[in-house]
């Protein structure tokens, strides 16, 4: 079965390690997971993340964040779908568990959280959801 949906692949993942509390999972990487990887580093819900070199398009090895054997990552939702994409604008980004949680959006300056986005006053393509 041919992958449609790459990002969805890699919130799987991710979701699926973090319940069965692996420490690393391994992910096909490209540019836009990669930002998405960042932006999870910075908000504190991954450890950090490697790319690997294979020869073809490269790995991204996450390695995921528990405190007390709990998985930092609760929930991780996808909201754009290839069939069915989700944009707003600046005025109306979500608000992720009365913001608790992150929107992870696509903008035109790069992958960011509503947060930033709602400071720089950008709108774009929401991603995924997580808390």
């Amino acid at each position: 079965m041919a992958m449609t949906d790459p990002i969805a692949d890699m919130l799987t993942r991710v979701r699926n390690a973090a319940k069965a509390k692996l420490p690393v999972v391994d992910i096909p990487a490209s540019n836009f997971k990669r930002e998405i990887a960042q932006v999870l580093q910075e908000k504190g819900f991954i450890k950090k993340f490697v790319v690997i070199d294979d020869g073809k398009q490269g790995i991204l090895k996450v390695l995921l964040r528990y405190t007390n054997g709990t998985p930092a990552i609760q929930a991780i939702h996808r909201v754009s779908r290839p069939g069915l994409r989700h944009y707003v604008d600046a005025v109306n980004l979500p608000r992720v568990r009365n913001g608790l949680g992150y929107a992870i959006i696509s903008t035109s300056k790069g992958v960011m959280t509503d947060h930033e986005a709602r400071k720089e006053n950008l709108g774009g393509e929401v991603v995924a959801y997580i808390w």
